[in-house]
């Protein structure tokens, strides 16, 4: 990948926010691959569609576009609240790509976060605009990505170095069984995952684990069965390979 926009294409802007946008849309465009087939290049939907700005022919995954200029931050900002929950729990969501960049025009980090990982709860309500503001009571949102579980932080490219193709499409699809999880189970899973994330180091006993079980009982106060539940998660997640359970009550993390 080319880290370096081209900016010969924003002659004539003197708009910051329209420079920006058109030089990372241009860029996506000219060097992203499919994280989930590896088919480049992708394709642009129409202006101001309100769902995505990207897709993929071959597999039909829809990508929405995010960039800010520095360092890539926890908190990213997005639009209106409401629009965004209803966007996430609809059927057509889309994976989100997270582009930062220097001063210079160049990619610092570009990353995904597919469209399964995406809950309510990384979804943060802004104060509402103050009544004398020009779109007064409009209520925005930022995107926490601290509560997304690692596994759900793709990376493309890191710290201006450019990842491997065939490891990024394979962390892509490995937790695309999520997809087909109900909302409830879907929760379980990830609530898990973001406890092992928790836990700072490669390998990790259930015993460890078990040490979320207040945590999860306050999200789940119905369940009196909260290490069962960790168990059958712990399992699922072995079997599908973002674990592995070495012996002894002991797990690693892949």
């Amino acid at each position: 990948m080319d880290l370096s926009f081209n900016k010969n294409i924003a002659t004539g802007y003197t708009s910051n926010s329209q420079i920006a946008r058109l030089l990372t849309e241009n860029w996506v465009l000219n060097n992203s691959y499919c994280p989930s087939c590896g088919d480049l290049p992708l394709n642009e939907f129409e202006n101001n569609r309100p769902v995505a700005d990207f897709y993929c022919k071959k597999c039909s995954e829809e990508f929405e576009l995010k960039s800010k200029s520095g360092k890539l931050s926890n908190i990213i900002t997005d639009g209106a609240y409401s629009s965004m929950i209803e966007r996430i729990s609809s059927n057509n969501n889309p994976n989100f790509f997270f582009l930062t960049y220097t001063k210079q025009w160049t990619v610092n980090d570009f990353l995904i976060i597919p469209k399964q990982f995406f809950t309510p709860e990384i979804i943060i309500k802004r104060p509402p605009l103050s009544e004398n503001a020009r779109r007064a009571g409009w209520i925005g949102c930022n995107i926490d990505i601290s509560k997304v579980a690692d596994a759900g932080k793709v990376f493309l490219i890191k710290n201006a170095q450019t990842i491997n193709k065939e490891y990024v499409k394979e962390t892509f699809n490995k937790t695309l069984f999520l997809r087909t999880k109900s909302k409830d189970a879907k929760g379980w899973i990830l609530d898990v995952m973001n406890c092992i994330d928790l836990i700072n180091k490669e390998s990790f006993t259930l015993d460890e684990i078990y040490k979320f079980e207040q945590k999860l009982k306050i999200k789940y106060p119905n369940n009196n069965f909260i290490k069962d539940k960790i168990r059958q998660q712990l399992q699922l997640l072995r079997d599908k390979g973002i674990i592995e359970f070495s012996g002894k009550g002991t797990y690693k993390k892949l």
